[in-house]
């Protein structure tokens, strides 16, 4: 018996009592290789020395001070930290407490932009299908997660939403990547022209999408095509790397392998890799200062935002992956976790695409390779996939609705930095274990 509400309230879920570098202890012992970092999270993986530490020395000095009174030391350090690192001209921070709180600031953010500057008619947005960016109702409203979206529908806002760069899937026959990439990147133009440009305050997007799609890269020259949209139409272009920045692409911000720059940036998850809930919004000099120069004020807020231990576990996890060179790893491991899922699926009979960058990476089923067919949604092929990786002792983060919300499965692979030649070899051998066992269940 629990008075725990738990996310599924019919589950049995084991209990986590200890975690210790890539894995995770349950009650009864079992240990379990998190290979999903839980939803891409624990990018230090567990039980980092050198966090915890900092942690406690926080503790000793100050473990609260509201932002409405004071600033705190970690939080002006871990600013500068990332404001330093930070592509274009990204220059103030925005700390809240995870990636749905950095996503509603940045839409309000956006409008009131907009609003500063006299331009009262821009109060529209602009997203893609299949997108995650949160769920609170603004972040939800600008996802583009339809199963997670359906019963709340009534109480959204309404956002437009075009194709995503998703090229197993829409790349027509004969078509080049560069060409599939323009051409759906130029959806964004046409719905700025049918709604007006005058109406359209931001478009937001992850640059390789997360959960809803299953770790897809936009294909080269689809970003640079975007950012001159948004220019020339003086739409805001911000970016949710809530899931794939923070080094899980194998550079510091997801962005940096575009070349393109965003004029607000969100940040979560591998910011803190779980020491303590975090999130961040980082925003141009030009926002700012229109912000600054006009009401003086930000008309938003949270009590735990800039909160010092989560400010104080955020910058350690940074400083111990600069240290340590783990954005190396992420890069050498993510080409050995490439070469080891192409030789374990690649002739798989249900497994459609093999996709991803640095530590990040997804497998799509399907029923047939031919014609691309998912599976019928009601087998639940991705809830299968789950428990079969638990039994096995694997953490991966399988998710149905690929296609359109409903139809499609994946699975997600995010695991920790830290992860050696080793780990590769159990989370694929384990992997494959569970999919072909849940496949066979069917």
């Amino acid at each position: 018996m629990t008075h725990v509400f738990h996310r599924a309230p019919s589950h049995n879920y084991p209990t986590a009592v200890k975690g210790e570098g890539v894995y995770v202890f349950d009650g009864a012992g079992k240990k379990y290789l998190d290979a999903c970092g839980g939803a891409a999270v624990s990018c230090l993986g567990h039980s980092n020395k050198e966090v915890e530490a900092a942690i406690q020395a926080q503790m000793k000095k100050v473990s609260f001070a509201h932002s409405g009174f004071f600033t705190n030391e970690p939080m002006e350090e871990l600013a500068d930290f990332l404001v330093r690192k930070a592509p274009g001209d990204l220059d103030q921070v925005y700390f809240v407490s995870g990636g749905s709180e950095a996503v509603e600031a940045a839409l309000k953010l956006a409008r009131q932009f907009f609003v500063e500057k006299g331009q009262m008619s821009r109060t529209r947005y602009i997203s893609r299908r299949q997108s995650y960016h949160g769920n609170t109702i603004g972040a939800l409203s600008a996802g583009g997660n339809e199963w997670r979206k359906e019963p709340y529908a009534p109480l959204l806002m309404p956002v437009k939403l075009i194709s995503p760069c998703y090229a197993y899937r829409g790349q027509k026959e004969g078509e080049s990547e560069f060409e599939f990439g323009q051409r759906v990147a130029n959806e964004l133009e046409h719905e700025i022209l049918a709604a007006g440009p005058e109406n359209i305050c931001a478009f937001i997007c992850e640059p390789v999408v997360g959960a809803t799609l299953g770790a897809v890269p936009a294909v080269d020259g689809y970003f640079t095509r975007i950012r001159e949209i948004c220019d020339i139409y003086g739409v805001l272009l911000i970016l949710d790397e809530v899931m794939c920045g923070m080094g899980r692409t194998g550079t510091l911000f997801a962005c940096e392998q575009e070349a393109v720059e965003p004029d607000i940036l969100v940040t979560a998850k591998g910011l803190g890799a779980g020491y303590q809930p975090i999130g961040a919004m980082l925003v141009s000099k030009e926002i700012y200062g229109e912000i600054v120069s006009g009401s003086g004020f930000f008309q938003h807020g949270h009590t735990y935002m800039g909160h010092p231990l989560a400010c104080a576990a955020s910058l350690a996890v940074q400083l111990y992956m600069e240290k340590n060179k783990l954005l190396e790893n992420v890069l050498t491991r993510g080409v050995e976790l490439e070469k080891e899922l192409t030789l374990a699926f690649s002739d798989h009979p249900s497994i459609g695409d093999i996709r991803g960058r640095g530590l990040f990476y997804g497998l799509e089923l399907v029923k047939d390779r031919s014609t691309k067919d998912p599976f019928d949604p009601a087998l639940k092929i991705h809830g299968r996939i789950k428990a079969a990786a638990m039994d096995a002792g694997l953490m991966c983060y399988p998710m149905g609705g690929t296609i359109d919300g409903r139809r499609g499965d994946h699975v997600l692979l995010a695991p920790p930095f830290i992860i050696d030649r080793n780990h590769i070899d159990e989370i694929v051998g384990k992997l494959k274990i569970a999919i072909d066992m849940a496949l066979t269940s069917i």
